[in-house]
């Protein structure tokens, strides 16, 4: 009883935090693992390379907790083999899953995850020597490359992740979440997580901020991966036994424009193709009789992307199903007859609406 009292309720805080902490991702990761439904996106089917990562990014975190708090009742010895191996555990375990998670969220092409565990034997490395010489500027050396590791990573993601954008428009006209920016935000939140990590120390503000940040990223890191679509492994290669416009190889490099007009106004635009949902550029071009570098290259050539492509069709169905619903006297409801001509999602409607006509959808319905 009198040890009970002795202990401070911010010491009684601290533990329920550092328990709750441990125990989300665990359940994230069982979550991931073993539900076959969306519960937080339903009608969203996630890569599953995507999910396997998350999974193993949130038990290793959940493991972290674990071996650190054992670490604390039975040794607390700086200088000993167990703390070395518990830090060994903890970033070589952090620095390999979230790569792939991160990495895993990039589907334009499959990176390789094995620099990750290349650039961790320096790490090891610094850990053996600071075991044979233990005077802590080893360890010291460690942290910082593995903050200089995290910094490059992020760097790498921003080029990354602007090349990944430039892919989807290439093709795709309109997704659900398609917003990059969600990837750039979990890699910078993984920086901060670390940084805290490495600066809290024994300061009680900072370990109460950096549990909260915990369950921020990981609530961001699993909404990211539940709303982000598995996109189609087709878009990645070429249909070969597709025909060629007047039978010319896509290797060539010529590109008949006047005839891949007339075949998407007669395979795209006069059967309205375009107002299918999430159409790809692999769709369209399997539709019109050719391949996707084809149809890419001519689009290229028109200086658009297959996205600009698609929306422009889909917001001149906009306009004109509203001039006639306005001439007839009927009513409009906006988010309905963006539905009708191809967009699942109002917002994305809304952005691309802007884009094309330099006004919002209500300043224009009021002009």
């Amino acid at each position: 009883m009198e040890v009970l009292q002795q202990i401070s309720p911010q010491t009684v805080l601290f533990f329920i935090l550092y328990g709750i902490t441990g125990i989300v991702p665990l359940i994230a990761a069982l979550y991931l693992l073993l539900r076959r439904g969306n519960a937080i996106a339903p009608g969203v089917t996630p890569p599953l390379r995507l999910r396997c990562w998350a999974s193993a990014f949130f038990v290793v975190a959940s493991l972290g907790h674990v071996w650190w708090l054992l670490f604390y009742f039975y040794s607390r010895d700086m200088h000993s083999v167990a703390y070395l191996l518990v830090v060994a555990l903890d970033f070589v375990g952090m620095v390999v899953t979230i790569a792939g998670t991160m990495l895993s969220m990039l589907q334009d092409r499959r990176r390789p995850i094995w620099p990750a565990f290349v650039a961790m034997l320096l790490f090891l490395v610094l850990g053996v020597l600071e075991r044979l010489y233990p005077d802590g500027s080893f360890m010291d050396i460690a942290i910082a490359y593995n903050l200089v590791l995290y910094v490059l990573f992020f760097i790498y993601m921003v080029f990354a992740v602007r090349r990944y954008g430039r892919w989807l428009n290439d093709n795709y006209a309109d997704l659900e979440n398609k917003k990059v920016w969600l990837s750039q935000a979990v890699a910078l939140a993984f920086v901060l997580l670390f940084v805290l990590y490495v600066l809290v120390d024994t300061n009680t503000n900072l370990i109460f901020l950096l549990h909260a940040v915990e369950l921020l990223f990981f609530g961001l890191l699993l909404w990211r991966v539940e709303t982000l679509p598995q996109l189609e492994d087709k878009t990645q290669t070429e249909t070969q036994s597709a025909p060629l416009a007047h039978g010319k190889g896509a290797g060539e490099g010529t590109v008949d424009l006047d005839y891949m007009s007339g075949l998407l106004q007669q395979h795209c635009v006069a059967p309205q193709l375009y107002l299918q949902h999430d159409l790809s550029l692999h769709q369209l071009a399997h539709a019109i009789g050719t391949n996707r570098s084809y149809l890419s290259q001519y689009f290229s050539r028109q200086g658009i992307t297959y996205n600009t492509y698609i929306n422009n069709l889909r917001i001149n169905h906009f306009i004109s199903r509203y001039q006639e619903l306005a001439a007839a006297g009927q009513p409009i409801v906006a988010q309905q007859l963006a539905s009708e001509s191809g967009y699942r999602s109002y917002s994305t409607f809304s952005l691309a609406f802007k884009q094309r006509t330099g006004q919002s959808v209500t300043a224009w319905m009021r002009d």
